[in-house]
């Protein structure tokens, strides 16, 4: 069975050295890159399971770097990040890479946090059974089609938005937590990681709402956490 292929992007030689150093010695074939350009035309050619993606790199950053694979690529992307400013920057510009890690950074943690994100790659979260679609006002909500209609027209929606959609649907006009909402969509493992739902309700009300900036279907409730709104045609 061939290795997990792993694409390290840095433009420190000597991190880049050693953690492909130490990331094949966990089993795993990696290739490195110490420009994002590089990486993209390298993950064209040879694509890879996961991609470790620095911020502060030199021509195209990381987050340029991570509109290019979203656009082009379905692989899991870790940030890696110097200082926390960045890490803020990630989070507010709402660039939702699948994790994160800061440097400097303990290699078991960042092992431990490759599996995790392999896995959820792997084996996409399991949505509860469902005999019909959905139906909250004019959207409807097909989990066994894994298909989204917004007054009859598709969404497009990848895995975690949709299970996201789809819970907070299952329960409309009820108040769900933040908490409440990772255990079912991501599970135990991101706990205490809220900025992952922000993420992803922000990109849900881009997709769902007339304005983003002011929405009247996924409603924010202060303190408590969020809520779906039924909207009429």
């Amino acid at each position: 069975m061939p290795s997990t292929h792993i694409l390290l992007v840095d433009d420190d030689t000597l991190m880049r050295r050693s953690l492909a150093f130490n990331l094949e010695q966990a089993g795993y074939r990696v290739s490195t890159a110490s420009s994002a350009e590089d990486a993209l035309a390298m993950a064209r050619n040879d694509p890879p399971n996961l991609v470790l993606l620095d911020i502060g790199l030199p021509g195209m950053d990381g987050l340029a770097a991570l509109r290019e694979y979203r656009g082009s690529f379905t692989i899991p992307v870790i940030f890696l990040t110097a200082r926390r400013r960045e890490l803020d920057q990630v989070v507010g510009l709402e660039m939702g890479a699948d994790d994160y890690i800061t440097k400097p950074f303990d290699l078991d943690v960042l092992l431990a946090r490759i599996k995790a994100v392999l896995r959820r790659a792997q084996q996409p979260a399991a949505m509860p059974a469902s005999p019909t679609a959905l139906v909250v006002g004019d959207l409807t909500i097909d989990a066994e089609a894994h298909e989204v209609k917004l007054r009859g027209h598709s969404v497009d929606l990848p895995p975690r938005e949709f299970q996201l959609l789809y819970v907070l649907a299952s329960e409309a006009g009820k108040v769900l937590s933040v908490d409440d909402l990772l255990a079912r969509v991501w599970g135990a493992e991101y706990e205490g990681e809220s900025q992952v739902v922000y993420v992803h309700i922000r990109w849900l009300r881009e997709k769902l709402e007339e304005d983003p900036q002011h929405p009247r279907r996924i409603i924010s409730v202060r303190g408590v956490g969020y809520k779906l709104e039924p909207q009429e045609a």
